[in-house]
């Protein structure tokens, strides 16, 4: 019976651990620390949007099998959000969406 609790307790620790596929943590404008695999043209152009308006921050990216998400921390301001997002390399759209094809 033991061995069950066990197994089920190691199963939710493992489905709801926090796992980016990249962060990037910010604070006043400067990068303090990466993880993960950053593209170069995402990270000059985070480091150049920070420079110009500095912010303090963590962007997390998440992949999964359809799409690549942004999650921003509060402390990120809208209109960074919206630049960072313009910055990002891989596009959020699906096949699904967009135009009907007939």
């Amino acid at each position: 019976m033991e061995y069950v609790l066990l197994l089920a307790v190691a199963v939710l620790i493992l489905v709801f651990k926090d796992r980016p596929v990249m962060m990037l943590k910010f604070e006043q404008g400067e990068l303090k620390q990466t993880k993960g695999n950053v593209p170069s043209g995402f990270l000059h152009g985070c480091k150049d949007i920070a420079h110009r308006e500095p912010f303090t921050g963590q962007i997390k990216v998440y992949k999964n099998r359809f799409t690549t998400k942004l999650v921003f921390s509060k402390d990120v301001p809208a209109k960074v959000k919206q630049k960072i997002h313009n910055v990002f390399p891989f596009s959020s759209n699906n096949k699904k969406s967009g135009r009907r094809q007939a």
